[in-house]
C-alpha cells in the first residue's frame, strides 16, 4: 500500500538577494503591503499551495508594513531566518515533509505528481520548479542533429522530470522532516539559498532537483500580475461590495460612471463623471479615476491617479518611482489566451453533468456490465480451464491502453495468443492486411489452440466488462487503443479520447475491411461516434453488435 506523504506548507515572501534588492521586490512588496491587493494576493497564494492536507502559513519580513488583512490567513513574521516547524512533532517520520514555497510565484502543479515524486524520492531536500513544458497535452518532438524528425509524443497527464538543483530559491523546496532540525540555523532556515545548500553538503544530505508540469506566474512582473487578476477575478462577477449612491469605505462613484464585470475596491476610491471601469480590475486605496477616463482589465495602485479622459487598458498603474508600469498588451493578450487552458486541455469535447453522455451513459454501463458478467459467470471457469490446459501462460492478457482524456489503464481480455506474441509482430508486419498503425494477418500463427474460436465469437472480450465496472471503459465507444497508435493520429486523437473507449463501437460494425482504407475508417467512425453520441446511437450499435455476435457464433458450428 502506497503511503501518501504528509506535507506542511509555508509560503515565504522575501526581499531579493544581491545589490538590486531595493528594486527587485518593489512591485510585489507594494502590492502586498497595501489593500485590497494584500488580501487578494495572499489569499491567491494560500489557495494555490495545497500540497498535502494542511493549510499554508505565510511568512512575511518583519520590516514589511502590512495593512489589516481580510480573511483567516495564518501570517507569521520573521527577521533573519525563515521560521519553519511541523505542526505536530510526532509527524517527524520518513514520509513527512515541509514545503517552503517562494511567495514571488503563483504556481499550480497537480498534487498527485508532487506527492508521487516525494513518495519515491530518496533525497533529504528536493527543489521543485513548475514548468509549462511538462503539462498535460503538451507535445514533445525529438529531432536529430539535422532537424530530422525522430519522433513525437503527446502527454495526457502532467509529468515530472529530474532537473539540476537551481542556484537560487526554487518555487517549492521540500525538506524531509527528519532533516529539518539539522538544516536550521538560529531557529530557522537561512535566507540565502546558497548557505542552505552549504549546510546540506556539510551534513551529507542528499539534495535533488525536479521539474513538474504546471504553470507559474511571477508576481513581481506586471504581465503576470495582470494574468493573476484575470484568472481569479475574471471568473466571477461582483463589484467589491459597492452599492451605487452609498459611501461604503469612503468610495465615491459619480452617478454617470459605468462599471462592468468584476471590480475589487480599496478604501477612498473616487470615480469621476462618465468614467468607465471594466473588470477584471483592482482599484487600490485612494485611487482616483478622472472624468471621462476608461480603465479596463488593469491594476490601479494605491493613491494612483488616472487623468481625465485617459485610457488605461491592461496596465499596472502605480506611483512606484514616479512612473506608470505598462504591460505589453500584445504579449498579455497572447498569454491570456493560453492560460485559459491551464487546468485541462479544452480540445476534448465536454458534456453537461446531467446529460446522457455525462451521467446516464455511465449508469447504463454499470447495469449492463453487471448483467453480462452474471450471465457469463457459469461459462467463464470453463474458458479459463481451456486456456490453461491448451497453452502455457496466464489466462488473461493485460495491455496498457489510453482511456478518457488519455488516461492509461490495463485493458483485460482472455489470452488468445502464445506468450511473447508481441515480440513476433515486427517480423510479421509485412503480412499485415490493414494500413496505418494497426496489425492484422489472416491465419495468425501466434494464436493458441482456443484463441481463434474466442476471437471469432468475441468471447475473448468478456473480461472488459470488468473495465467498464471500474469506469475505465464503456459498453459502446471508440476502439481502445495504445499510445503508440494514438500518437500517429494527432489531429483526431483528442476527439476519440473525449469519451471512454468501448467494448463495441461504430467502427466495429461499419468497417468494410477494404484494402488500405481500414485506418481511415477507424478514425472516421470513431470521430463520427463522438460527434453524434446519443442514446439512440448507442442502442443501435448494441443491437447490431448482438446480431453480429450471434451470427459469428453460429458460423463456428
Amino acid at each position: 500500500m502506497k503511503i501518501t506523504p504528509h506535507v506542511e506548507n509555508l509560503i515565504v515572501l522575501r526581499d531579493s538577494d544581491g545589490q538590486q534588492a531595493k528594486n527587485d521586490n518593489n512591485l510585489l512588496r507594494l502590492m502586498v503591503c497595501n489593500e485590497p491587493f494584500g488580501s487578494f494576493i495572499l489569499s491567491c497564494l494560500n489557495d494555490a499551495v495545497s500540497f498535502g492536507k494542511t493549510k499554508a502559513a505565510i511568512a512575511i519580513p518583519q520590516k514589511w508594513k502590512l495593512a489589516d488583512l481580510k480573511g483567516k490567513l495564518n501570517v507569521v513574521r520573521y527577521t533573519d531566518t525563515i521560521p519553519v516547524a511541523l505542526s505536530h512533532r510526532k509527524l517527524v517520520r520518513e514520509n513527512s515533509w515541509i514545503c517552503i514555497s517562494d511567495g514571488r510565484f503563483f504556481s499550480s502543479a497537480e498534487n498527485r505528481c508532487v506527492c508521487e515524486t516525494l513518495a519515491n524520492s530518496k533525497a533529504d531536500v528536493l527543489a521543485v520548479n513548475v514548468v509549462a513544458q511538462l503539462r498535460a497535452s503538451c507535445e514533445k518532438v525529438l529531432t536529430a542533429s539535422q532537424n530530422e524528425l525522430v519522433g513525437f509524443r503527446l502527454y495526457y497527464e502532467d509529468s515530472v522530470q529530474p532537473a539540476p538543483v537551481p542556484d537560487d530559491w526554487p518555487q517549492h523546496l521540500f525538506v524531509r522532516a527528519g532533516a529539518l532540525k539539522d538544516i536550521q540555523a538560529e531557529g530557522g532556515l537561512p535566507l540565502a539559498f546558497g548557505k542552505l545548500l552549504e549546510i546540506c553538503r556539510l551534513k551529507s544530505f542528499i539534495v535533488n532537483g525536479a521539474n513538474v508540469g504546471g504553470f507559474a506566474l511571477d508576481l513581481n512582473a506586471e504581465n503576470d500580475l495582470l494574468k493573476l487578476v484575470q484568472r481569479t477575478l475574471g471568473t466571477s462577477d461582483f463589484l467589491g461590495g459597492y452599492l451605487r449612491g452609498s459611501r461604503i469605505n469612503d468610495i465615491t462613484i459619480a452617478d454617470s460612471a459605468r462599471l462592468f464585470g468584476s471590480i475589487l475596491f480599496g478604501k477612498g476610491v473616487h470615480i469621476g463623471a462618465n468614467a468607465v471601469v471594466v473588470g477584471p480590475t483592482i482599484l487600490g486605496n485612494d485611487a482616483r479615476i478622472g472624468k471621462d477616463a476608461v480603465v479596463k482589465a488593469s491594476v490601479i495602485g494605491p493613491g494612483a491617479n488616472v487623468q481625465a479622459g485617459e485610457l488605461i487598458e491592461e496596465r499596472v498603474l502605480t506611483d512606484l518611482n514616479g512612473a506608470a508600469l505598462k504591460a505589453d498588451r500584445e504579449d498579455i493578450g497572447l498569454k491570456r489566451r493560453i492560460d485559459r487552458q491551464d487546468s485541462v486541455s479544452s480540445n476534448f469535447r465536454e458534456w453537461s453533468r446531467f446529460s446522457y453522455a455525462g451521467f446516464a451513459k455511465r449508469a447504463i454501463d454499470v447495469i449492463a456490465s453487471v448483467i453480462v458478467l452474471v450471465l457469463f459467470a457459469p461459462v467463464v471457469p470453463i474458458i479459463m480451464l481451456l486456456i490453461k490446459l491448451t497453452s502455457p501462460g496466464p489466462i488473461f492478457f493485460r495491455d496498457t491502453r489510453q482511456g478518457l482524456h488519455g488516461r492509461p489503464f490495463k485493458c483485460l481480455k482472455f489470452r488468445t495468443m502464445q506468450v511473447g506474441a508481441h515480440r513476433m509482430q515486427d517480423r510479421l508486419r509485412v503480412l499485415s492486411i490493414v494500413d496505418g498503425p494497426q496489425f492484422m494477418i489472416p491465419d495468425d500463427p501466434r494464436m493458441n489452440a482456443v484463441g481463434r474460436f474466442l476471437r471469432e465469437t468475441y468471447i475473448d472480450e468478456i473480461p472488459q466488462f470488468v473495465n467498464v465496472l471500474l469506469g475505465q471503459m464503456s459498453v459502446v465507444g471508440p476502439r481502445p487503443s495504445p499510445e503508440s497508435e494514438n500518437r500517429l493520429c494527432p489531429f483526431w486523437r483528442d476527439a476519440r479520447l473525449s469519451v471512454r473507449p468501448g467494448i463495441t463501437g461504430l467502427w466495429q460494425i461499419c468497417r468494410t475491411r477494404q484494402p488500405m482504407k481500414d485506418f481511415q475508417e477507424w478514425i472516421h467512425y470513431d470521430v463520427r461516434y463522438v460527434r453524434d453520441l446519443s442514446v439512440k446511437l448507442d442502442l443501435w450499435i448494441s443491437w447490431k453488435t448482438v446480431k453480429k455476435m450471434a451470427a459469428k457464433f453460429l458460423s463456428q458450428f
